[in-house]
C-alpha cells in the first residue's frame, strides 16, 4: 500500500527529475537503474540526456522512506508513496538487479482535456462524444479499457464531468488519481482509500450504507468485481477501468477476475446486464514519433430475451453503426434524450473539430 506524503515539488527534493515534472505535457518519469525515460503527451517517449548519480538515487529514496517512516532495504524492497499530484514507486536494487527502479507518474487534480481539444486531435468524433456524454446523463455503467498508461483514468475523469453535482459520488482508490473532490469541489462526494485491512471488497461493501448514486472504482483487478456488479445491480451507477486489449475480451476478463464463485453462467449474465458500456482507449506512435491517443472501440453490452449480446458502435476509431440496443434507447428516452448523438452540452453549431463544452 502507498501512503500520501507531504513532499514539496521542488528541485531540492526531486533534483534531476524536477525539470520534467514541471512540464505539463510530461505524464511519466521512469528510471531503470541506468537511464531516465520520459513519457510526454506531445513528444512521445524518449530517453533524457542527463545521467543519474548513485548518490542522488540513494538520497532520493532515503528522503521518500523517511517521509513515510518506512524502511527501504534488502528486507523491504518495494517503496510506494503518493503526493497530491504524484504516484511514486521504487524497487530496491536487491530485487531489481539492473539497478534501483524508480517510476513517477503525474496525476494532477485537473481534467487534462477539453471537448474541443479531444475533437481537434481526433481522439473522438462529435457524434460519439455526444453519445457517451448522454449515456452518463442517462445513468449508465462505464468500463474504460486499455493497456497500462494508455489514459483510461484521464478518459474517465473527462466523462465524470457530466455527473450532476447533487448526485453523490463515492470513489475507491489505492493511489489517489481521480481527484474528484479537487475537480468538483461543490459536488456531493466521498473519497475512499483502500489499504491494509480495508481492501477493495470491504470498501465496496461499506458504500452500500453511504447512499451512493455513483460508485467509481479506479481499477478493477480481482474478485472485488463481483461486489461491484452487485452494487450496480441495486441501481447504483458507476465507472471503472480495466486492463484489456480488446472489448470483445472484456466479459471473459471480468469473469476470470471473479474466480470460482459458484454459478459462472449467472455471473456472466450479470456482466452483460449491468456493464452497459465499454470504451477502449488506444495509444499509437505517429510517424513523427508523437503519441496519439484515441477512443478505438465503443460497445454496448446487453441481455435481451435471455441472450447476452455485444453491440459494437465504434471500431478503429470510426462510428460503424448508429442503431442502439432497445434497452439503451429506452434508458436514454427516460432521461429526456431524443437524439443520442446530439448533446446540448456541446455547441453543435460548430464543426466537429471546434465543438466545446457549454
Amino acid at each position: 500500500m502507498s501512503a500520501t506524503i507531504t513532499f514539496e515539488l521542488s528541485e531540492k527534493h526531486f533534483g534531476i527529475f524536477y525539470p520534467y515534472l514541471v512540464q505539463d505535457s510530461v505524464t511519466d518519469i521512469d528510471y531503470n537503474g541506468r537511464n531516465i525515460w520520459i513519457t510526454d503527451l506531445e513528444k512521445g517517449r524518449y530517453p533524457a540526456p542527463e545521467s543519474v548519480s548513485e548518490r542522488f538515487v540513494m538520497q532520493f529514496t532515503h528522503d521518500i522512506a523517511n517521509c513515510m517512516n518506512r524502511p527501504f532495504n534488502q528486507a523491504n524492497q518495494v517503496l510506494e508513496a503518493d503526493t497530491n499530484e504524484l504516484r511514486i514507486s521504487i524497487v530496491h536494487e536487491s530485487a531489481a538487479v539492473s539497478g534501483t527502479s524508480i517510476c513517477i507518474r503525474k496525476s494532477p487534480p485537473v481534467v487534462r482535456n477539453t471537448a474541443e481539444e479531444l475533437l481537434e486531435s481526433g481522439y473522438v468524433s462529435l457524434p460519439v462524444l455526444s453519445l457517451l456524454a448522454n449515456c452518463v446523463r442517462a445513468k449508465m455503467n462505464f468500463v474504460f479499457g486499455g493497456t497500462p498508461g494508455v489514459g483510461k483514468t484521464e478518459c474517465a475523469k473527462f466523462f465524470m464531468q457530466f455527473i450532476p453535482p447533487d448526485e453523490r459520488v463515492i470513489t475507491i482508490e489505492d493511489s489517489l488519481e481521480l481527484h474528484y473532490g479537487d475537480i468538483h469541489p461543490g459536488s456531493d462526494y466521498v473519497e475512499l482509500r483502500v489499504g491494509g485491512s480495508f481492501g477493495y471488497t470491504e470498501a465496496i461493501k461499506a458504500c452500500l450504507r453511504q447512499n451512493p448514486q455513483w460508485l467509481v472504482l479506479s481499477e478493477a483487478r480481482s474478485t472485488e468485481v463481483r461486489f461491484l456488479l452487485e452494487q450496480w445491480s441495486t441501481g447504483v451507477n458507476g465507472f471503472s477501468t480495466i486492463h484489456v486489449k480488446d472489448l470483445r475480451e472484456l466479459p471473459d476478463r471480468l469473469l476470470n477476475m471473479m474466480g470460482q464463485t459458484g454459478d459462472m453462467v449467472r455471473m456472466e449474465n450479470r456482466i452483460y446486464e449491468f456493464v452497459n458500456i465499454g470504451i477502449l482507449i488506444r495509444c499509437v506512435r505517429t510517424k513523427e514519433g508523437k503519441l496519439f491517443r484515441y477512443i478505438d472501440q465503443v460497445c454496448f453490452f446487453t441481455r435481451e430475451e435471455e441472450h447476452n449480446r455485444m453491440y459494437r458502435l465504434v471500431e478503429d476509431g470510426k462510428l460503424i453503426r448508429r442503431e442502439l440496443p432497445a434497452d439503451v434507447k429506452k434508458q436514454l428516452h427516460r432521461a429526456g434524450i431524443t437524439d443520442p448523438f446530439v448533446c446540448d452540452r456541446f455547441d453543435q453549431r460548430k464543426g466537429e473539430g471546434e465543438a466545446e463544452c457549454l
